[in-house]
């Protein structure tokens, strides 16, 4: 029997957890490692080839690791993954850009990305609205002040995100999205 990811795959993993290590969510003690990992095994599980994967794992790199570079990625995954990562970054620029303008960017290019960035970026909000709505349940609406955009563009964010991603698009996960979504929303008013 083949294996079913190549060295690559070993590589991104090295990268992912080299890069991230001693970073945690926002407001919490929990690894950042853990939402990476999250993210990569939903787009695994919805139907993501091993390029999707590795992007998956890396797509917060360019955003979040100082002194990262799309060339690096090129270099040792190719030029699928470094367009998938580029894609996914809502800015490369430091100190970022302003948040509500750096998403409304975002969201813009989003309804005409291709497929396979919508299938990474809709596992990213998946897991990423999940893990608000269990905040949310545990701790209350005092969890939205951990967010740069508080409650409001937290909500606001959430909800825009479905239609760019729904734009010539359908996927299962992105069903699971918005249930999730109408469970944030319902949850954080």
């Amino acid at each position: 029997m083949a294996d079913a990811y190549s060295a690559r795959m070993d590589e991104a993993m090295v990268l992912t957890m080299t890069s991230f290590r001693g970073t945690f969510r926002k407001g919490s003690t929990i690894p950042y490692l853990t939402h990476l990992l999250a993210v990569a095994a939903l787009v695994g599980e919805g139907g993501g080839d091993e390029d999707q994967i590795i992007a998956a794992l890396l797509h917060d790199w360019l955003e979040d690791i100082p002194g990262a570079q799309a060339s690096e990625l090129e270099d040792k995954f190719g030029v699928r993954v470094r367009r998938m990562v580029e894609a996914l970054s809502d800015t490369v620029v430091q100190p970022k850009p302003p948040w509500r303008a750096r998403k409304e960017a975002y969201i813009t290019h989003l309804y005409n990305a291709p497929a396979d960035v919508k299938l990474i970026c809709v596992a990213d909000k998946l897991h990423n609205c999940r893990s608000t709505v269990i905040d949310l349940r545990q701790s209350g609406v005092q969890i939205f002040e951990r967010f740069n955009a508080k409650q409001s563009g937290t909500l606001w964010y959430y909800q825009a995100l479905i239609p760019a991603l729904a734009h010539n698009w359908d996927h299962w996960m992105l069903d699971l999205l918005r249930l999730e979504v109408n469970e944030l929303v319902r949850l954080g008013r």
